[in-house]
């Protein structure tokens, strides 16, 4: 995906701008990925997930990198917390 960490490629500018405002798009989130990036949901996330970790992506776009870690932490928070209740 990356040859260097500190740079972007095209295609991670774009998932970067569509995750800034795909709420514009028509449709549903999934729909919209599957259209734009030729990518299952699944395999989207995974490369969002990766793509948030990198220090040139929080340079590019530092306000919507956090917001999306700290969603990220909270759904993993969520997931460990239903983990322990269910034991």
């Amino acid at each position: 995906m990356h040859a260097d960490a500190t740079e972007l490629t095209d295609l991670d500018r774009e998932i970067l701008a569509f995750e800034q405002d795909w709420v514009a798009h028509a449709g549903a989130k999934d729909d919209a990925v599957r259209e734009r990036f030729d990518l299952t949901p699944t395999g989207y996330h995974q490369l969002l997930n990766r793509l948030i970790d990198l220090p040139a992506a929080e340079a590019h776009a530092p306000r919507l990198v956090r917001r999306l870690r700290r969603r990220r932490t909270a759904r993993q928070e969520q997931r460990s917390a239903r983990r322990l209740a269910g034991d």
